[in-house]
């Protein structure tokens, strides 16, 4: 270490040590601030705590970056760009190779990096909203890029698909991955990576239903049909979430909500204390419905096996019907209450452990952690490419969803 020598009141010397700025301190700011907003969203997470973490000051973190929004581009663009460098040196040098050798190695490298970042392969699945539209979509650019990356070598060794068809299974492949950010289940890295891999190779050997054109007809939320919520509690709920979903829970009003439901914003405290207190009374009605979904799907079937493709579809039936509770739920959850938010994420696991335990009975070879990756990958597929078609609600669209939870979950296949 290098030392500086000062004169004591004695004339004697001391030796004290000269404290150096570390050559990476931009790229530690930049991690530390990546998990952090990947743990508990953008707008949770301050720059101070950020500083206080690395064991700095504020005013020396802005002279890397001058706000928090810079802090949240260039950890979002940063993994973005390392999931495109993967995909890029992946088939680097494979022309010459056979489309299933390329799609094999591409997808070892891109389940490695995704393993290697895994506390932040989610950031701007759920916080891109916060991002503004140039920076969004450069990002969401380097996915389609690397979606096709997977789609190109897949059409050549399959090609019978269509490009929306291979384009869909290229997507799903990445969903797969990506749904380890979503929770926290663990498994050893060697059998983490072989079973993503077997659970993509599953997605990208899948027959997919045709696909039928929207004709702006029936796509979207579909017709609407029933009565309309005339409960005042219910119809702050059913607005809110849309709210939250659109412009996120921390730029979202009390006021907009309670115009939206048609009542004053000093109205809506009569039935919510608190923004928190609705945003947690949108989660909970979601998971009364799931629970009712649930149990009518499991009194219905005829076997485990039977009991995980019709709860796959009630998923997704209920999943397309109210879109926005999928991501409003995974993106704002972390500005609950720390009870409401153990409450929740119990109910989910609770949920989860039905699906897990119907798994480990049709699939004996797996572990209890190995099926919970499964079930996770199956439901973040609804998410993800619920998003890519729009959550088309038509029977053709959920059915294809279906063929790739059920590929994920069931390990089924129809190799060319």
């Amino acid at each position: 270490m290098t030392v500086a020598r000062t004169s004591t009141t004695a004339g004697a010397a001391t030796e004290r040590p000269i404290r150096r700025r570390p050559k990476n301190r931009k790229a530690q700011i930049a991690n530390v601030a990546a998990e952090a907003f990947s743990e508990r969203g953008y707008h949770a997470v301050g720059v101070d705590e950020i500083a206080a973490t690395i064991g700095i000051s504020g005013p020396a973190l802005y002279r890397h970056y001058p706000n928090k929004y810079a802090l949240l581009v260039h950890a979002a663009t940063t993994t973005a760009d390392a999931l495109q460098a993967a995909a890029e040196g992946a088939l680097e040098g494979m022309a010459e190779r056979e489309p299933g050798d390329r799609l094999d190695h591409l997808i070892s490298a891109l389940v490695a990096n995704t393993i290697e970042n895994r506390k932040v392969a989610g950031l701007y699945r759920w916080e891109g909203r916060y991002l503004e539209a140039e920076d969004r979509t450069r990002i969401r650019d380097v996915f389609v890029h690397v979606t096709q990356c997977v789609a190109g070598p897949l059409r050549e060794l399959r090609p019978e698909l269509t490009s929306v068809d291979a384009t869909t299974l290229g997507a799903a492949t990445l969903s797969v991955m990506g749904s380890i950010s979503a929770h926290r289940t663990t498994l050893a890295t060697r059998r983490l990576g072989a079973l993503l891999e077997s659970a993509c190779e599953s997605i990208l050997h899948a027959t997919l239903p045709p696909a039928v054109p929207a004709d702006g007809r029936n796509a979207g939320t579909g017709a609407v049909r029933g009565l309309a919520v005339t409960s005042k509690r219910e119809l702050l709920i059913n607005e809110a979430v849309k709210i939250f979903d659109r412009h996120g829970y921390h730029d979202s009003s009390i006021e907009e909500i309670g115009a939206a439901a048609g009542i004053n914003a000093s109205s809506v405290y009569r039935h919510f204390p608190s923004k928190a207190d609705l945003l947690a009374a949108v989660f909970y009605r979601a998971s009364d419905r799931l629970a009712v979904a649930t149990s009518t799907a499991l009194s219905t079937a005829t076997g485990p096996e039977d009991a995980l493709r019709t709860l796959a579809e009630s998923y997704l039936e209920l999943s397309f019907r109210n879109p926005e509770v999928l991501s409003v739920y995974f993106a704002e959850i972390g500005n609950l209450p720390k009870n409401e938010r153990t409450n929740l994420r119990n109910v989910q696991r609770l949920h989860v452990e039905e699906w897990v335990h119907l798994v480990t009975t049709v699939r004996s070879e797996l572990s209890a952690p190995e099926a919970r990756f499964l079930v996770h990958a199956a439901l973040g597929l609804v998410l993800d490419i619920g998003r890519l078609v729009h959550f088309d609600t038509r029977e053709e669209s959920r059915a294809r969803l279906h063929t790739l939870m059920t590929a994920v979950l069931l390990h089924q296949q129809q190799k060319p």
